[in-house]
């Protein structure tokens, strides 16, 4: 199975190789200090694939030309005795998903250097390329079929009519969206009746045949499931017969209000499709069932699954589904933290990633639901994902003070050893700061996790301005991440301690501590992150004049939040797309089931307490006690936390006389991915804490 990022060259003819120059300058090795521009040079590890004999790892490398603002992926080679690394794929198109032909002498993988993306196969030392499918309008993702007989490819279908020039033949140039129901948008982009579907077609010597449609031509969703588009969410069988997938088949306002995904199974013989999901289980499947793999066999299906609908940040339970019996079985009852990226090895274990103490680490649990979740590896690092073959695993693994790289695990001891070094000529350079971790007492009594990161050339006997970085999500962990927005080692490299505490609501810390912040936003959760930066503060390193509050989606509420309650605390703030109005928040956003989880319902229940106190406690109910200058930033493309709500909260600072500034990204969305744009995101941000903390 593979899958395929969005690429990043999209002509009719594949352009001139893209220049990357990503060397330090003379003048970045003297200063010795991470900066927005050194951190473009690094390289982005992303897919990779073992080989049959376990000799060689493949994998995806994406570099960026800033003058340009794009960037491009190759499929890099590396021969694991030698260590020896060779680029298969050239920087004239993007290539991703390499995966491996069954008898490891070739390479499919997908790349647009033909102009739309189509799947392409090479030998294994890269030569020889040849384009497979000529599929019109190009692929989303493909998986190849074990046997190497069938292909199932994802591709946008127009399953029903949204513009008017469709709906109204005779008004060719109208440009109206009509509407019946929700959702009229999602993430970053708005509905245009277009789905896209998951199609099953026959391998050929020489090319792809038609593919059958699997999941419907009039069916108004999208598997896999919107808005990440994961083809990690579908799967073949070890004999190549069968895909199963994932699909939420709802629509309108039903879609709207619930997260009750299914797994479901495609027979090709017969054309059958069956949900494993539905009807015979002694456990509650009501929410997100995603992630289907197959045993070795062929003989059963380990999933993910929630047990609460409406609720995306319910644990992630690994549960069993046996073909023969339809039996399914509950692997990790006693296991109070998710299971994510489910490997088999062997028919006998299951090995998976989890999140704990704001940390990620494999675990292994017997396929028979025999024995108790075993922890594998420990330390301060996040293991991304993991592959596992019959001679090694490899996995994807990153701290705050490095970008993901791969390593090779030993699973019998958990030993980890680095594999790849593709951003050394960065740390061997570039000075990090140190790392502290710090249990914080919090107002009711518990302790909690605080990242602090100090500045390089740290001084004990200075004092330095200080950030406390708030978390989005909500319900996502302050770990070891390395980002390339929110990096706390860059933040570090410019002056500022950064205390990142893993307030409630954050994974990793068992279901209660995450269950504690819905319904309670205004709540512990904020008294936990003043609680971190009072803790901090006492330090004589500490600045206390010049503390700052960031953050961005549920941090950028945070933010909002604490600039009418800090009580003097900061100078200085920046929100990135942050909730400020509730009411105006629950009829703009568009996946209902966050807000009706998070807020307790709809402003207009006036007889639901929870929803009553969230709506009280909205962050523009408190504008009148703001005192403190506010960089807020958004993108106009955003409509989980739409623009509008930094709109709200900008008129709201000017007209109060508050000293402002807006960032307004008009083709961003809840992120920042462009290069450019990201360097002007870190200028503003960093002129503004230099202006106010400086």
């Amino acid at each position: 199975m593979a899958f395929l990022a969005l690429g990043a060259v999209g002509c009719n003819t594949a352009p001139e190789p893209l220049k990357i120059d990503n060397a330090l300058t003379s003048e970045e090795i003297a200063a010795a200090r991470l900066t927005p521009e050194v951190m473009w040079k690094m390289g982005r590890i992303g897919d990779y694939a073992i080989s049959p004999d376990g000799a060689t790892v493949i994998y995806t490398l994406t570099r960026y030309n800033m003058e340009e603002n794009r960037g491009v992926s190759v499929i890099v080679s590396r021969d694991l005795a030698s260590g020896e690394e060779r680029t298969l794929t050239d920087t004239s198109a993007t290539s991703v998903s390499p995966v491996w032909s069954a008898d490891g002498k070739s390479i499919w993988f997908g790349t647009n250097r033909g102009g739309d993306m189509q799947l392409w196969k090479m030998l294994a030392d890269g030569s020889q390329p040849k384009q497979i499918s000529h599929i019109e309008g190009g692929i989303e993702g493909f998986g190849i079929a074990p046997d190497e007989r069938h292909i199932y490819y994802t591709q946008y279908v127009h399953a029903k009519d949204i513009n008017s020039a469709d709906i109204h033949s005779d008004m060719a140039k109208s440009k109206a969206r009509i509407y019946d129901d929700l959702m009229v948008r999602h993430w970053d982009y708005w509905d245009s009746g277009k789905y896209l579907h998951i199609f099953v077609a026959d391998l050929l010597a020489n090319g792809v045949s038609e593919g059958i449609d699997i999941i419907g031509k009039d069916a108004a969703w999208d598997a896999p499931l919107a808005p990440y588009f994961d083809h990690a969410e579908i799967a073949w069988s070890p004999d190549g017969e069968q895909l199963a997938y994932t699909c939420k088949p709802l629509t309108g306002t039903e879609y709207a209000e619930s997260t009750n995904s299914d797994i479901f199974i495609y027979v090709l013989n017969s054309g059958v499709t069956l949900n494993i999901c539905k009807g015979n289980s002694d456990f509650p499947l009501k929410g997100y069932d995603k992630y289907p793999v197959w045993s070795p066999s062929g003989t059963k299906i380990a999933f993910r699954s929630q047990e609460r609908e409406g609720n995306e940040a319910d644990k992630e339970r690994l549960m069993l589904y046996d073909i023969p019996t339809g039996k399914i079985t509950y692997l990790t009852p006693n296991f109070d933290y998710h299971a994510t990226n489910v490997v088999w090895n062997g028919e006998d274990m299951l090995y998976f990633i989890a999140p704990i103490e704001a940390t990620h680490q494999i675990c292994r649990v017997k396929a028979d639901g025999t024995g108790e979740v075993e922890v594998v590896t420990k330390g301060d690092h996040d293991i991304n994902s993991i592959a596992i073959s019959e001679w090694l695993c490899v996995g994807s693994v990153m701290t705050i003070s490095m970008a993901p790289e791969l390593f090779e695990f030993d699973l019998p001891t958990g030993k980890m050893t680095k594999m790849t070094s593709v951003n050394d000529f960065v740390y061997d350079n570039i000075e990090m700061g140190e790392v502290q971790k710090r249990w914080v007492k919090t107002t009711d009594g518990k302790k909690m996790l605080t990242w602090v990161i100090l500045p390089p050339d740290f001084d004990e006997n200075k004092k330095y301005p200080t950030l406390l970085y708030c978390q989005g999500g909500p319900q996502s962990v302050v770990s070891q991440f390395w980002s390339y927005r929110w990096n706390f080692q860059l933040m570090a490299a410019q002056g500022y301690v950064v205390v990142a505490p893993n307030r409630r609501g954050v994974p990793s810390f068992g279901q209660e501590w995450l269950d504690q912040i819905s319904g309670d936003y205004s709540g512990q959760n904020i008294r936990d992150y003043l609680s971190a930066i009072d803790d901090v503060a006492k330090e004589k390193w500490v600045d206390k004049e010049r503390l700052g509050c960031v953050g961005a989606s549920y941090g950028g509420y945070s933010v909002f939040y604490l600039a009418g309650h800090h009580e003097k605390r900061f100078k200085a703030f920046i929100a990135h797309c942050g909730i400020f109005n509730f009411e105006s928040m629950y009829g703009h956003t568009e996946e209902l089931f966050f807000v009706n989880n998070d807020y307790g319902g709809p402003y207009w229940d006036k007889k639901n307490k929870t929803a009553k106190r969230s709506y009280a406690n909205s962050p523009h109910k408190a504008v009148d006690k703001w005192d403190t200058p506010i960089l807020i930033i958004t993108g106009e493309r955003d409509y989980r936390i739409p623009y509008t709500q930094s709109l709200e909260a900008f008129t709201a600072a000017r007209v109060r006389g508050i000293p402002a500034r807006l960032v307004s990204f008009e083709n961003e969305a809840h992120q920042v991915f462009k290069p450019q744009n990201s360097l002007v995101w870190n200028r503003e941000f960093f002129g503004w804490l230099e202006r106010y903390l400086k």
